[in-house]
């Protein structure tokens, strides 16, 4: 399982911090719906006909116990109580408060989480087997090799 490093925490809260700031100012009319479309992609969130959508991303679909209880808290209080698992590992939250999303943000970043790049058109989550590292028969492990890619 990857764990990020100094850099890498920092960088995910700096995205943080910028995107509270892009949703402020969109929330202010200061930013346009099409200005703000671009950025909120970015970070994962699409905006439906009737909620906000947050993709969040799971690498190869893999969670240390740590993220999987900071997801149940995150999805009870911010969502109704549900996420969805996609069929490229990312979890989705249907049901989230648009001026809440920056706060979803941080507190995934406080578990070595996010949701950037799970939206839009980039690569979106590199998948691998659910029993990588793990199977007793396996040639070689795989998840190094996904994260170089991702």
């Amino acid at each position: 399982m990857y764990h990020y490093d100094a850099l890498d925490q920092a960088f995910v809260e700096q995205r943080v911090a910028e995107f509270r700031d892009q949703t402020h100012r969109f929330l202010a009319g200061s930013l346009s719906e099409e200005e703000f479309k671009a950025l909120r992609l970015r970070n994962g969130l699409y905006i439906q006909r009737h909620a906000p959508m947050l993709r969040i991303a799971i690498p190869y679909g893999l969670l240390s116990s740590r993220q999987l209880r900071a997801l149940a808290a995150i999805t009870r209080r911010y969502d109704r109580g549900i996420g969805h698992f996609t069929t490229r590992q990312n979890l989705q939250l249907n049901w989230p408060k648009l001026p809440e999303v920056p706060d979803i943000l941080g507190e995934l970043a406080a578990v070595q989480m996010h949701a950037i790049q799970t939206s839009g058109n980039c690569v979106r989550n590199v998948t691998t087997d659910h029993l990588a590292g793990v199977a007793p028969d396996e040639i070689e492990d795989p998840r190094p090799y996904c994260e170089l890619i991702r």
